[in-house]
This record gives C-alpha cells, sequence and structure tokens, in this order.
C-alpha cells in the first residue's frame, strides 16, 4: 500500500446552508490544511488513600481548522475577499477535506465539518522583489465532526 503525502491532502470550502457567504472554490482546492485536532481534557481524582487515579473526561474539543490557497488575479477573487472581510465572526462554511491520488478522490478519505465559523482571514502578503505565488488563508472555529450540526 503506498503512502499518502502531504501535496495529496487538500479541502474544499461552502457556505453553510442559508448563508450569504462567498463561495472560494471556484473550481480550486486549498491545497494547505492543518489543524482539526481533536481532543479531551481529564481531570484525575485521587480519592483517599488510593495510588491509582479516577479519570473524569471533559466533552472533546475540536482545534480551529486553517485552510490556505494561492490567490489568483482574477477579480472574482479580489471581490470575494472585499465581501469576507466584513463577515469574518458572521460567516459560516462547511469544510471538507479529503485525500487526492491518480483517480482524483479516494473513497472513504473525506473529513467534514459542518457550520464552522470564519474567525480568521489573511489575505496576501505582497514583496515586489519576490516571485514566490501569494497565498490566501482562512481560519475556523469547528463545533462537530462530520454532517449537521
Amino acid at each position: 500500500m503506498a503512502k499518502a503525502t502531504q501535496r495529496q491532502i487538500v479541502a474544499t470550502i461552502e457556505p453553510s446552508d442559508g448563508s450569504t457567504a462567498p463561495n472560494f472554490n471556484n473550481g480550486q482546492y486549498f491545497t494547505t490544511v492543518s489543524g482539526g485536532e481533536i481532543s479531551a481534557a481529564v481531570e484525575k481524582v485521587y480519592d483517599g488513600g488510593k495510588i491509582h487515579p479516577e479519570v473524569l473526561c471533559a466533552p472533546s474539543e475540536i482545534g480551529d481548522i486553517t485552510v490556505s490557497r494561492f490567490a489568483t488575479d482574477d477579480i472574482e477573487d479580489y471581490s470575494d475577499l472585499q465581501a469576507l472581510r466584513q463577515l469574518v465572526g458572521r460567516a459560516y462554511y462547511d469544510i471538507s477535506v479529503f485525500t487526492l491520488d491518480c483517480d482524483l478522490q479516494v473513497p472513504g478519505s473525506e473529513r467534514s465539518y459542518a457550520k464552522c465559523l470564519l474567525v480568521g482571514l489573511t489575505e496576501p502578503d505582497g514583496d515586489a522583489s519576490s516571485g514566490a505565488p501569494a497565498t490566501l488563508s482562512m481560519t475556523f472555529s469547528v463545533s462537530s465532526v462530520g454532517q449537521g450540526t
């Protein structure tokens, strides 16, 4: 079985149902995906005289997800960014993260996050002496894994 490389893992975002937020898919994937780790806080309770604690667990939490892609000089990107500036902290998106192979999407590799709140927008940086591609990034606060709320 072949190993997956980081370049095979991509994401798409779509406005959640009822949202008027701009759609940034435009046939492009977000080629950098980070975050989405799931963890739960625990509390260890030592009853008097016991050597081993009883472990009490809090509900799990999902870390923020950041997606990035190369910016284009397409006028739609610029108008979408202008609209999105006003929606940070108010726009909800559904995020899908999946693995690609030669046949496109690998079945069963998808991770879905529904109704993620846009909490950060990093617009492309400029550098007149650089030929490196400019990137735009969005950070989302996640409430649940899978479909639904």
